[in-house]
């Protein structure tokens, strides 16, 4: 698994990986947990991680689709 993108936007990895299933790609959250405990300050960020052969199809996808992101 590589690291797509980390992210303190709640709304960011909820539109990436709808976009990243619609091209049949799959995709994996981590930090959820750590992100949920630490409440609604956002200091947390939280991970999409995609398999390492799909990673450039994935930053093609969510490029294609204008999202932006650091990573």
């Amino acid at each position: 698994m590589e690291e797509l993108l980390r992210t303190n936007d709640i709304t960011l990895i909820p539109l990436a990986r709808t976009l990243l299933d619609d091209a049949g790609i799959d995709s994996f959250e981590l930090d959820v947990n750590m992100s949920v405990l630490e409440g609604s300050i956002g200091i947390l960020p939280r991970r999409l991680m995609v398999r390492s052969d799909e990673l450039a199809a994935a930053r093609r996808v969510l490029h294609d689709n204008g999202v932006r992101f650091e990573g």
